[in-house]
């Protein structure tokens, strides 16, 4: 029997602006339910969902060991557009047949652009 990976919980004490980075920048509709503290993202493909959670005061905000990895098919476009809505990519490298550039969200957990998924 196999399962397959549906979604990622996001520890972050700034909620509110998660939300509103991650559907600003990269499309999710933000879910929000009465008497539930997590709030769903969904993406508008059937991509993964990220639900936010509330992280506990000794949580330490950024993982330095999960990096959430948004597929483009145009990494410089992409990040042209990201750049005018605010949000900074750093250098663009190219790698193997795809291009990927890194950035961080408001809680500091690392977020890459990649065309990886649609390399020849």
């Amino acid at each position: 029997m196999a399962a397959s990976l549906g979604r990622l919980v996001v520890y972050t004490s700034r909620i509110d602006q998660m939300a509103d980075f991650y559907a600003k920048h990269f499309g999710f509709s933000v879910l929000r339910a009465d008497h539930d503290r997590v709030v769903e993202l969904r993406a508008q493909d059937s991509g993964m969902a990220l639900l936010l959670h509330p992280s506990a005061a000794n949580q330490k905000e950024g993982q330095v060991l999960v990096k959430l990895v948004f597929d483009v098919e145009d990494v410089m476009a992409f990040c042209e557009v990201a750049k005018a809505n605010g949000l900074d990519f750093g250098k663009i490298h190219k790698a193997g047949g795809y291009e990927f550039a890194n950035s961080k969200d408001p809680s500091k957990n690392s977020i890459q652009v990649s065309s990886r998924a649609f390399r020849q």
